[in-house]
């Protein structure tokens, strides 16, 4: 095979080069680290994961989702409003806080997350924005 272009030329010397430096050599030495280096960790499982068969979860998941709650928060990052785990973390999930919540989420609000209010949801009943609630009380880390 005869190697009249310039650029077949150079690619032969730099694979050349590269071999004659060590680049296709390889070692099987293993250090002590590598032996007792640790498993790499299991990975995190979201909170949606997690409680995806949990009934409170999807009756309420199915809820949010058909509501605009989605356009003001997240489940695991703040945008407009907190996110459903901060929220998770702040209370307890106890009736008299889902009761509460429930009643805040229905009249709106301002003030406990900051100065973005928390429009009125009227349409809501009760039953509603409390399976809603529950699923967001349910998604504490």
């Amino acid at each position: 095979m005869k190697i009249t272009k310039p650029l077949n030329l150079a690619l032969l010397a730099i694979a050349g080069l590269t071999f004659a430096c060590g680049g296709g050599e390889k070692t099987t030495e293993t250090t002590t680290a590598e032996v007792a280096a640790p498993a790499a960790p299991a990975q995190e499982v979201s909170l949606e994961d997690k409680y995806k068969d949990d009934p409170i979860y999807i009756k309420g998941i199915e809820k949010v989702k058909g509501s605009d709650c989605t356009s003001c928060h997240m489940v695991e990052r703040k945008i407009v409003g907190p996110s459903y785990a901060d929220v998770a973390a702040k209370y307890e999930s106890t009736e008299e806080n889902v009761a509460m919540l429930a009643k805040k989420v229905i009249e709106g609000g301002v003030g406990v997350w900051g100065e973005v209010p928390m429009p009125p949801h009227p349409a809501l009943s009760e039953e509603d924005a409390k399976d809603m609630v529950r699923y967001v009380l349910l998604l504490k880390k």
